[in-house]
């Protein structure tokens, strides 16, 4: 007689878009008194994406077995470490459906602050892909004819001629091959420069040094450590576990560095007042006006509602730098277009004109 096999348990990684809708549906759904596998359960029938139904039944299976939500979210791996701490919190104290909605609401603002950045790349990336584009063209198809007339007319071409003239010859004979390498290599530099996790603090770092973009990084990054610390504050979570927490929120190292040491300072029995002169790069990364209010709120009690205010307003700042992103990137950008239209013309001109003072001598 065999046994039979138990389910195997996995983790699922969901895009932020699936872990918002799943957080803001099982806390309307508990709201409404809808029991946690019945609310599960219309879930798994209602979505479209397989990997989400998946990890709903998975779920499902595990809530019929008696775990708790909690529980069941974390051997999943489908939510966050906020959402996992605020669902624990709430099954303990009776205000799970009140928890999930402040999940909920989080996973949503983290959304919004991952688009804010990602809108203000996409105009300089979608710029600087249609010139190189354009470039490539012209060197691949119109260069190598130009080459061929300057031969004819043994023309003594100046170094900038040669060197266009020879990418367009090269491209020519080996750009079916070379163009693709080209692509794949940058796809490839750009996810070990962004988003390889041991090395994506450099392009992270290149990022807070672009002009325009770093002002952005910076309201965006204080706009989530005031809002996410004070809604887990106001959950109930103690501020060295809500710490922790926004540490792992954030993918920027030098801001998580900055969680850990305020949380291990505050575990060690200091205030924020006395811990943040001790960390130097603190006035950078939290600026004065925001430093002084966070010790005002400590000392008159109102931290949660002063960190709440701070999220705000830094929202707000990163909103118009969403806007104005565009009005400081543009000179940069035509700059970088003018400079390489002026190379080819130059390129193109100069043997041109030899050609024609030779001719009127």
């Amino acid at each position: 007689m065999t046994n039979k096999a138990k389910p195997s348990h996995k983790k699922f990684r969901l895009s932020p878009k699936d872990r918002e809708y799943l957080t803001t549906n099982l806390a309307l759904l508990m709201k409404a008194a809808v029991p946690i596998g019945e609310a599960l359960d219309s879930l798994a029938k209602t979505t479209k994406s397989k990997l989400f139904k998946s990890a709903v039944v998975q779920m499902l299976r595990d809530v019929d077995n008696g775990l708790p939500l909690w529980k069941v979210l974390d051997r999943s791996g489908v939510v966050s470490e906020q959402t996992l701490a605020l669902a624990r919190l709430g099954e303990e104290s009776g205000n799970l459906a009140a928890n999930l909605q402040v999940a909920a609401k989080q996973e949503a603002k983290q959304r919004l602050f991952r688009s804010k950045v990602r809108s203000a790349l996409l105009y300089p990336t979608f710029v600087l892909s249609l010139m190189t584009l354009v470039g490539v063209g012209v060197a691949w198809f119109l260069l190598p004819k130009l080459s061929e007339t300057f031969t004819q007319l043994h023309v003594q071409l100046p170094l900038i001629t040669r060197i266009f003239l020879d990418l367009g010859i090269f491209l020519k004979n080996d750009g079916l091959w070379a163009v693709p390498s080209m692509l794949v290599g940058i796809a490839v530099s750009f996810y070990i420069i962004f988003a390889a996790p041991k090395t994506k603090q450099f392009g992270n770092a290149l990022l807070f040094h672009m002009p325009g973009v770093s002002q952005l990084l910076y309201q965006v990054e204080i706009a989530r450590f005031g809002y996410l610390l004070s809604t887990l504050l106001n959950a109930g979570l103690s501020v060295t576990r809500a710490l922790d927490l926004l540490e792992h929120s954030t993918s920027t190292p030098r801001y998580q560095k900055l969680y850990r040491y305020l949380r291990q300072a505050l575990d060690d029995g200091y205030s924020f007042r006395t811990a943040l002169p001790g960390y130097k790069a603190a006035e950078k990364l939290l600026p004065a006006t925001v430093q002084q209010l966070l010790i005002a709120g400590e000392h008159s009690g109102s931290l949660a509602e002063t960190l709440a205010t701070v999220g705000a307003d830094y929202e707000a700042k990163a909103d118009i730098s969403t806007d104005n992103l565009e009005v400081i990137l543009e000179p940069i950008l035509l700059v970088i277009v003018a400079l390489g239209v002026l190379g080819l013309a130059v390129a193109i001109i100069l043997p041109i004109y030899k050609l024609t003072s030779g001719l009127s001598s």
